[in-house]
């Protein structure tokens, strides 16, 4: 599939960002959640896999995995024993993909199974291994780098964050997992792929706080300053800089919601936020970016689309804040209230789906982005649904994708230095 790269700019930035605070509704939710159903993120102290300690491979879903809590006015009857008491048992009102569900009565229920399946292609190529970033908040990382380097050298950082429109997904759903083997294979580089927390039980800014912190973590063990007690793995950056981490060429990315936080930390980091570690650039695959007012790619779509309008306005629902709407700095980078583009720093790919019903938005980012004097890359994938990426992430054409970010990556490279200014 061929790809164009469409339009680019380039302009100093200002950085800053002003992240939104949690709201008396978002407290207010997680306590009407009386049942969490859910998988536990992997151990990262679990055993290692006969091809290494730094290599494990990922344990098969099961149903019968999940932790639950009740508080202890929690009511055990039967439906029947409801029904003759005139209440109605708990239905379901939200269903996100069979993953996710939010009963009437608040309580939320989570599958251990991802929504898709892909090809498992770990084939001992690429080395990976868990940690956990944000202990009290329970979430992990996931480290990936090529089993062999053709070369001596120092590799690119890739931050990568899942999309799931900020309801579903985790680093260990199996098309995470090949999205990040690939590129770790063939761009090639570090790739660490972090979780972050989903609504409803924490709508946004939740996810985005957690990102800017999964960052923070990464830059103190690419290039360790004081302490900064997130309670790390004593050996990740060990593990780090005998991977040949470059803290010089660090690039954030992420697909969907995740795509959306990239944005957001190239408006809170830009390029030098995250001194002494410098970063080279932000790829945002087909964006989360809403509007308030339906665009023509939006009122054009399909309603048996990937993500369809019914689908896009379940996750709206669940991951905006209580009185927020679809204009949501967060969602809406152009928005009435966003901080404006001017905050940007550091250059920035946009990747979108020529079928993806938030192509408008996505477009006319990138347009806006080259107004206020960003550099921006757009690559256009004609024909291509929202999620093609993760949902297919060994086809070719998710392939030319991984060639596209690769010629990102590398544009510039020369001039490119480390932390401690070698080559």
């Amino acid at each position: 599939m061929a790809c164009s790269l469409l339009l680019r700019a380039t302009a100093p930035a200002r950085r800053l960002f002003q992240a939104a605070r949690p709201t008396r509704g978002e407290e207010c939710a997680a306590a009407r959640s009386r049942i969490v159903l859910a998988v536990p993120p992997p151990a990262a102290s679990a055993p290692p896999s006969p091809r290494g300690s730094s290599t494990r491979r990922p344990a098969p879903d099961r149903a019968g995995q999940v932790r639950s809590s009740r508080p202890a006015s929690f009511s055990t009857s039967t439906r029947g024993e409801a029904m003759a008491d005139g209440m109605e048992a708990p239905h379901v009102v939200e269903d996100c993909r069979g993953v996710l569900q939010v009963l009437s009565d608040g309580t939320t229920v989570r599958s251990a199974a991802a929504p898709y399946t892909v090809e498992d292609r770990d084939d001992g190529r690429v080395e990976w291994r868990d940690a956990v970033y944000h202990p009290a908040h329970g979430l992990g990382v996931r480290m990936y780098r090529p089993a062999r380097r053709e070369a001596e050298g120092r590799l690119p950082v890739l931050a990568y964050f899942h999309g799931g429109g900020f309801c579903i997904g985790s680093r260990a759903w199996p098309s995470v997992h090949a999205c990040c083997l690939r590129f770790a294979h063939e761009l090639p580089a570090l790739v660490l792929s972090f979780d972050y927390r989903l609504a409803p039980e924490h709508r946004l800014p939740a996810a985005h706080q957690d990102a800017a912190d999964a960052l923070a973590w990464l830059r103190d063990r690419l290039a360790p300053g004081p302490a900064d007690g997130s309670g790390s793995d004593g050996d990740v950056q060990a593990w780090l800089a005998d991977s040949g981490a470059d803290p010089g060429r660090l690039f954030v990315s992420g697909d969907s919601a995740g795509a959306n936080i990239a944005h957001h930390m190239a408006a809170r980091f830009g390029a030098a936020g995250l001194d002494p570690v410098k970063t080279a650039g932000y790829v945002l695959i087909m964006p989360a970016f809403t509007s308030e007012a339906p665009t023509q790619s939006e009122l054009g779509s399909r309603g048996s689309a990937f993500l369809s309008r019914d689908v896009a306005e379940r996750y709206n629902r669940l991951a905006l804040p209580a009185g927020a709407n679809k204009d949501y700095p967060l969602m809406n980078p152009l928005g009435p209230d966003s901080p404006g583009l001017g905050l940007v720093g550091g250059r920035v790919l946009v990747v979108v789906g020529g079928d993806d019903m938030l192509k408008d938005n996505q477009v006319r980012y990138v347009e806006r982005m080259k107004a206020a004097g960003n550099d921006v890359e757009l690559a256009l994938f004609a024909g291509m649904e929202h999620g093609f990426f993760s949902r297919d992430p060994w086809s070719e054409t998710s392939g030319e994708v991984v060639r596209v970010v690769g010629r990102f990556m590398g544009r510039d490279a020369a001039d490119s230095t480390g932390a401690d200014g070698q080559d």
